[in-house]
């Protein structure tokens, strides 16, 4: 998936499993949260891989939390920049609290 000519995304796959969570994520949304998804995903390509808040913080070391907000549905998406112009997604969820729980913070570092 490209979004401009410069950054591109792509989503971690587990090298045992063949899981992809952000992609396994999205496609038990309906359409007009994916649609929102895409669209934070391709802002965040057109700021070269860094947002500010409220729509980007970082999480831990290189690991920032993209934040989406929609209607009553707030989704986080993990990822980080990699050399390359490369942004990589690594886990998403749908947060109820302000706090990020610690066992998404751990999925996202192993």
């Amino acid at each position: 998936m490209i979004y401009n000519k410069e950054y591109k995304v792509k989503f971690y796959k587990n090298s045992r499993t063949g899981v992809e969570p952000v992609l396994n994520y999205l496609k038990d949304l309906d359409l007009k949260n994916r649609q929102k998804i895409n669209k934070y995903i391709k802002f965040l390509c057109d700021n070269s891989g860094y947002l500010d808040e409220p729509y980007s913080r970082h999480i831990t070391g290189k690991i920032r939390e993209l934040r989406i907000n929609f209607s009553t549905h707030r989704h986080c998406i993990f990822y980080f920049s990699f050399i390359g112009k490369i942004i990589v997604l690594l886990s998403a969820f749908s947060k109820n609290t302000e706090k990020t729980p610690f066992k998404e913070i751990y999925l996202a570092e192993k």
